[in-house]
């Protein structure tokens, strides 16, 4: 995709519709501005409150893609309380750690 656009006063650019619907901007969004070779690289940031940035640490995300294998899979349980639910969890946590021992072993 190429598209002319004009410098208009005070360096304003007006970045075209078709840019900004393909890379989701909106307005009040944030471009970082670099200069590479000769060239202005523009990439889009969003901002994120700082009580919800531990959502998009790598940790975090790779949990949430191994959580969406696991239900496109249909690897999920159903539980009637909470208390259900964390029986099972803890019964995992006891395999996996006995798992753990026996190669220490």
């Amino acid at each position: 995709m190429s598209d002319l656009v004009q410098v208009r006063k005070k360096a304003q650019v007006t970045l075209p519709q078709s840019v900004r619907e393909e890379l989701g901007i909106e307005e009040g969004d944030f471009l970082d501005i670099q200069v590479r070779s000769g060239e202005i690289v523009l990439k889009v940031k969003k901002l994120v409150d700082k009580d919800q940035t531990w959502f998009w640490t790598n940790r975090w995300q790779q949990g949430e893609k191994e959580a969406e294998k696991d239900i496109r899979a249909v690897r999920v349980n159903n539980f009637p309380d909470a208390q259900k639910a964390v029986a099972f969890l803890h019964k995992q946590a006891g395999k996996k750690s006995s798992k753990l021992n026996e190669s220490v072993e």
